[in-house]
């Protein structure tokens, strides 16, 4: 890939991964830097790179460095100086897309991913097989079981309001 081609792959692709990244974290200053982290990856390799495959590259290349930042921050936490009142709450909401996206954070990440890149992003079964390097098979599975726990999710909150 050229330098002109990685250019052009920026400008095309990086709110597309910001967007996919954001949605996962809900952190924009981690989401921004994720999509930094991502560019650089790609751009150490940009010699090994074909631009044809450059979206799918970008997309797994991104996928990995948001598992290895959550991995990374998984350990940083420390409950004891957290605030007893901050983990309870009296309010109700009916925003059923402030729902959907409490739903989804209590998919499993590799559901969530999947769900995300399908029905947020567009890409088909194969492409998010690619990214996410599991088999075809499995992206469906994923889909299939975490399409079933909104489905679920959504159903159980709908009876309480």
């Amino acid at each position: 890939m050229t330098v002109k081609e990685y250019n052009k792959s920026v400008a095309l692709y990086s709110d597309n991964i910001y967007r996919f990244v954001l949605k996962n974290i809900k952190d924009s200053e981690k989401a921004k830097d994720i999509v930094q982290d991502t560019f650089e990856k790609v751009w150490r390799n940009h010699t090994d790179i074909s631009y044809a495959k450059v979206r799918s590259y970008l997309f797994s290349a991104a996928y990995h460095t948001l598992i290895d930042s959550v991995r990374r921050d998984k350990f940083k936490a420390v409950w004891s100086d957290a605030e007893q009142n901050k983990h309870f709450t009296t309010r109700s909401y009916s925003d059923v897309n402030e729902v959907l996206h409490q739903a989804l954070d209590r998919l499993p990440p590799v559901q969530k991913n999947v769900i995300l890149l399908r029905d947020y992003e567009g890409y088909s079964y194969n492409e998010i097989a690619e990214i996410t390097q599991l088999s075809e098979a499995q992206v469906k599975v994923y889909i299939y079981r975490g399409r079933q726990f909104l489905k679920n999710y959504l159903v159980k909150i709908e009876l309480l309001v």
